[in-house]
This record gives structure tokens, sequence and C-alpha cells, in this order.
């Protein structure tokens, strides 16, 4: 692997505040369809649907999900008339088909309200 591929697994990797969990989040699916007309952000793409890998510290044991963005901010909206995801992400905040781990937060935003991921 040549050393501009190279990505450290910490800026990929997330973690709770008493580091019992840490989450990675690759990228599955996206909207190849959407535009993004606002010129402030720059380029973005719209997650369509990411791979959720929850390792537990403590038992060292992995947890994988499949989560569709898309579908939990149309529920999100349905029941709880707003949404706080922002499924918008830079490329330049994908490595190697993972996201970044500044941005896990936005993007599991409604994940997280509708209990659809506890930890």
């Amino acid at each position: 692997m040549s050393y501009d591929r190279f990505v450290d697994d910490r800026l990929l990797t997330s973690r709770d505040a008493l580091n019992k969990i840490q989450i990675k989040v690759k990228l599955i699916e996206i909207d190849e369809n959407a535009r993004d007309y606002s010129q402030r952000f720059g380029r973005r793409v719209l997650v369509k649907k990411v791979l959720l890998t929850i390792k537990h510290n403590e038992t060292q044991e992995l947890e994988e999900k499949e989560i569709d963005v898309e579908d939990l901010e149309g529920r999100m909206r349905k029941e709880r008339l707003f949404s706080s995801s922002n499924r918008w992400v830079s490329p330049s905040e994908i490595k190697n088909g993972f996201i970044v781990a500044n941005k896990h937060l936005e993007l599991l935003a409604d994940a997280i309200a509708l209990d659809v991921i506890v930890v």
C-alpha cells in the first residue's frame, strides 16, 4: 500500500466517553441523482446506506448493522415531525470507503433518536 492511500484507523473510529465501544461507519450506497445546489459547502454526496460496525472493548465482541439512513430520515420526519440528521458528506470525508469519525454523529442522529442503535 502506498503512503498516499494509507489512512490511520484512529481517523475512522469514534468512541464513547468511557471508551467502552468503538464505532466505524462504512459507506454502502450514495444517491447518484442528488444534486447539492449549495455552493457554500463545496461538492458533497448524499448518503443512502451505511454499514455500522460496533466493537465492545470489554468483550471484544463485534456487531454489524446495515442502516438505511434515507429511510430513517423519512421515518423520523413522520413520527417526530423533524429530522436532525445531515446525510450530505464531502468526498474528502470518505477514506477507503469509510466515513471519518467526526461525521458519525451527524449521520447516525436519527438512528440514535429512534432507538435503532442501542449500545
